[in-house]
C-alpha cells in the first residue's frame, strides 16, 4: 500500500501539494486528474523517488518494483526489439549474472545463473518484446530497425514499449496516449486492463481513463481528494459535492448576516449587551465555509465563415504522398501512399478521418491543407475556399524564435479576414481572449509549453475565420478543460470539419460519417466507433497470427536437438517449467470460470424487463466480459504450446 500522511510539496515558493493525505492499495489503477500546473508530474516525482516531500509522511513498499517512461530521447543504434528487451530489468540481471559466472569459471555460479536466466522469460522475451512493439503500431518491417533512424514520436513509443516490458508492482504513466493513433490507443487500453499491480496514470483522455481507471485522484488548489470510481464517475460525484459545498455556503452566509444584524442592532443596549456578546463569541467559533471556487473555464467559438463553396473542394483520381528526395538519385519514382481518391467535400460536413498508424490520414489531411502536391489527379477547390490547417506537429505552424503577438501580425499582414482588425491592440485583445495576457504575448514560442503551442494554434485559426477546419491531432498536450472548449467550438461551427484524432470522445461529439484510410485507398466507413474498435481489434489479432505463423515456420526450418544433446540438468529445468506454467493454466482456468459464471449471471438478467438504458450497460459488461475471457484463453493456449514444447524437448 502506498500512503500520503499529512504531505506537502513545493516547487519553489509555490505549494503544489498541502497536508495531503491519501492511501492507494495494491492492484488499484488509478487515474490523476487536474489542470496543468496543479502538480501532477510532481506527485508522479514523489513516488518515483525523485523529489521529496517538504513535510509529512510518504511510504511506498520498499519491495515493490517501478515502471515508468523515461522522458529522454534514445540515442542507440540498437534495433527497436533489442532496446525494449532491455526493458526487462529482471532478465537484464540475469544475463549479467551468467556472464560474470561463465567468466569466474564457477560452475555451480553458472548453474543457478542459468535456472534465473530461464525464470526471468529468457526464451520468450524476444516474443515479448515483438508483441509489444507491433501493437504500439509499428511494422514487421521495423522490428529489427535502430532505434535512431525512427523520429521522435516513434522513439517515444519505444520508450513506452520497454517501460511495459519492465516486471513492475508500480507502473506510472504520464500521458501515455499522446503519440499514439487510435489503433495502438485501443491496443494499449486492452493491455493495461490485464495489467496485474497497480497503475497510477495521468492522462486528458477521458474515455482512456474510463476504460483503464477504477479509482481517481484529483488534485486542485493543493488539496489532493480521492474518488471511488473512473473519471466519469469522478466527475458525476464531485458535481454533487459542488452544489452540496454551495448550498451549505449560502444557508450559512444568511445565518452569519443574521447574527451580524442582531449584533449591530443590539451591541449599544445594555439590557441586549450580553445576548450580542454571546453572537460575537458564536461568529468566532463559527468555522468558515469556503465559497465554491472554480477556474475561470476556457471556451471559445469560431466565428460564421465569409462564404461556404458547395463543394468544398473535389478530389479526382488523385495519389498523395511525398516527392523523391533532393538527394536522390534522378528518375527515383516518388513515394505513394493513398491512391485513385475520387471524393468531394460538401458544406457543412463533419468528417472523422480514421485509419491504422502509417496508412496515410496525414498525408491525405496536408495535400487537402496544401502542404504536399497530389501526385496525380486533381484536387479541385470551391470558389472562396479558405482553410484552416492544424498541424500535428505544432511547428508545422509555428516559428520557436517569434512570439505570439508576432505570429498574429505575420497572418495580418499575409490576408486580413473580413470583419478583423489588424491594430495590434486589437490583435492583443485577440490573444487575450485564449489566455494569452501580459508579458505572454512576447514568450517566445520555442520556449512555451505543447499545451500553449495547441492554443496558440487554435488562436490563429479562427482568427482567420476559415470555412474548411483541417485538424490533425488537434488534442495532443491539450487539458480536459480546452478539449472540451474545442468540442463545443467545433459543433457550433458553420463551416465543413475533416478531423484526424486520437480522442474518441472528440470525434464522437463532433463527426457525423468518417472515412477509412486503409491499405492505399479512402472509403467511407460503415459504422460508429465502436464498429472501428473492433475492426482495430481484428486487424491487430491477424497481425499477431501472421507473425506467430511465421515464428512457426522458422522454428520448423530449424535442425531439430537430438535427444542426446539434451542434457540432463536441461530436462530437470524443463520440467520445473512445465510445473509452474501447469500451475499458471490451473490460475487462468478458474479465472476464466469466474468471469464464464459472471458472464452467465449478466445474460440471465436481460430476460427480464429492463429499461433501454440498462440493457445498453448490460450488453457493455457481456461484452466486455467476453473480450476477457478472449484474452485469457488465448494465454491459457499459449501456455499450452509451451509446455508441449518442453515436454516434447524434455
Amino acid at each position: 500500500m502506498i500512503t500520503l500522511k499529512g504531505v506537502t510539496l513545493r516547487r519553489g515558493t509555490k505549494v503544489l501539494l498541502e497536508v495531503a493525505t491519501v492511501s492507494l492499495n495494491p492492484r488499484e489503477k488509478i487515474g490523476l486528474v487536474g489542470r496543468n500546473g496543479a502538480g501532477k508530474s510532481s506527485l508522479f516525482a514523489l513516488l518515483a523517488g525523485s523529489l521529496h516531500e517538504d513535510a509529512g509522511e510518504f511510504h511506498i513498499p520498499p519491495t515493490w518494483r517501478m515502471a515508468q517512461v523515461a522522458q529522454e530521447m534514445p540515442e542507440t543504434a540498437e534495433t527497436a526489439t533489442d532496446f525494449v528487451v532491455a526493458g526487462d530489468t529482471r532478465l537484464m540481471a540475469a544475463r549479467a549474472e551468467v556472464h560474470a559466472a561463465e567468466t569466474a569459471g564457477d560452475g555451480e555460479r553458472m548453474g543457478h545463473a542459468y535456472a534465473a536466466l530461464h525464470d526471468a522469460g529468457a526464451h520468450d522475451a524476444q516474443a515479448r518484446a515483438q508483441a509489444l512493439i507491433l501493437g504500439l503500431g509499428f511494422q514487421v518491417d521495423e522490428l529489427c530497425r535502430p532505434v535512431n533512424s525512427f523520429s521522435g514520436g516513434w522513439r517515444m513509443r519505444l520508450q513506452l514499449a520497454r517501460a511495459l516490458m519492465c516486471p513492475s508492482d508500480l507502473l506510472l504513466l504520464d500521458e501515455p496516449t499522446n503519440h499514439l493513433d487510435l489503433d495502438a490507443l485501443v491496443w494499449l487500453e486492452s493491455w493495461l486492463q490485464r495489467y496485474p499491480c497497480t497503475l497510477l496514470v495521468i492522462s486528458h483522455d477521458r474515455e482512456f481513463l474510463d476504460a483503464v481507471t477504477n479509482v481517481t485522484l484529483h488534485i486542485e488548489q493543493g488539496k489532493l481528494t480521492r474518488y471511488g470510481g473512473n473519471y466519469s464517475t469522478f466527475e458525476e460525484t464531485r458535481a454533487q459535492q459542488l452544489e452540496l459545498q454551495q448550498n451549505a455556503y449560502a444557508r450559512q452566509q444568511d445565518k452569519i448576516a443574521h447574527l451580524q444584524k442582531f449584533i449591530d442592532r443590539f451591541k449599544a443596549k445594555a439590557t441586549k449587551a450580553r445576548q450580542a456578546q454571546s453572537r460575537v463569541k458564536a461568529l468566532e467559533r463559527m468555522e468558515r465555509l469556503a465559497p465554491v471556487l472554480t477556474s475561470a473555464e476556457f471556451t471559445f467559438e469560431f466565428k460564421p465563415p465569409a462564404n461556404l463553396p458547395n463543394p468544398m473542394l473535389a478530389l479526382r483520381d488523385a495519389a498523395f504522398g511525398y516527392p523523391p528526395p533532393d538527394d536522390a538519385p534522378q528518375g527515383t519514382s516518388p513515394k505513394v501512399i493513398v491512391r485513385d481518391v475520387s471524393r468531394a467535400v460538401a458544406a457543412g460536413q463533419r468528417i472523422g478521418i480514421l485509419g491504422a498508424n502509417g496508412q496515410g490520414k496525414s498525408t491525405l489531411v496536408k495535400t487537402v491543407a496544401g502542404v504536399l502536391v497530389p501526385l496525380a489527379g486533381t484536387v479541385t477547390e470551391g470558389k472562396g475556399l479558405s482553410v484552416g490547417y492544424f498541424a500535428q506537429q505544432e511547428l508545422d505552424v509555428l516559428r520557436p524564435d517569434a512570439t505570439p503577438l508576432e505570429h498574429m501580425i505575420r497572418l495580418a499582414k499575409e490576408k486580413l479576414p473580413e470583419g478583423e482588425s489588424g491594430r495590434e491592440q486589437d490583435l492583443r485583445n485577440f490573444l487575450g481572449s485564449f489566455n494569452f495576457t501580459g508579458d505572454m504575448v512576447k514568450q517566445p514560442v520555442g520556449t512555451m509549453s505543447g499545451g500553449e503551442k495547441a492554443r496558440l494554434v487554435l488562436c490563429m485559426l479562427v482568427w482567420q475565420r476559415p470555412n474548411l477546419l483541417l485538424l490533425d491531432e488537434p488534442t495532443n498536450h491539450l487539458d480536459l478543460t480546452t478539449r472540451e472548449a474545442l468540442s463545443m467550438a467545433l459543433n457550433e461551427f458553420e463551416g465543413t470539419v475533416m478531423l484526424v484524432s486520437h480522442d474518441r470522445a472528440l470525434l464522437r461529439a463532433v463527426c457525423d460519417e468518417f472515412w477509412l484510410v486503409a491499405r492505399g485507398r479512402v472509403e467511407p466507413f460503415d459504422g460508429d466507433l465502436d464498429d472501428y474498435q473492433r475492426y482495430l481489434l481484428d486487424e491487430a489479432k491477424r497481425v499477431r497470427e501472421s507473425v506467430r505463423e511465421a515464428t512457426r515456420e522458422t522454428r520448423t526450418a530449424s535442425p531439430e536437438v537430438t535427444a542426446t544433446q539434451v542434457s540432463a540438468q536441461q530436462a530437470k529445468k524443463n520440467a520445473t517449467r512445465a510445473k509452474t506454467l501447469r500451475r499458471e493454466q490451473g490460475k487462468l482456468e478458474e479465472r476464466m470460470l469466474e468471469l464464464q459464471t459472471a458472464k452467465h449471471a449478466l445474460e440471465a438478467r436481460l430476460s427480464e424487463p429492463l429499461a433501454p438504458q440498462e440493457i445498453g450497460a448490460l450488453g457493455l459488461e457481456i461484452e466486455a466480459l467476453a473480450g476477457q475471457l478472449d484474452a485469457l484463453e488465448e494465454e491459457w493456449l499459449m501456455l499450452g504450446e509451451e509446455i508441449e514444447a518442453l515436454e516434447g524437448g524434455a
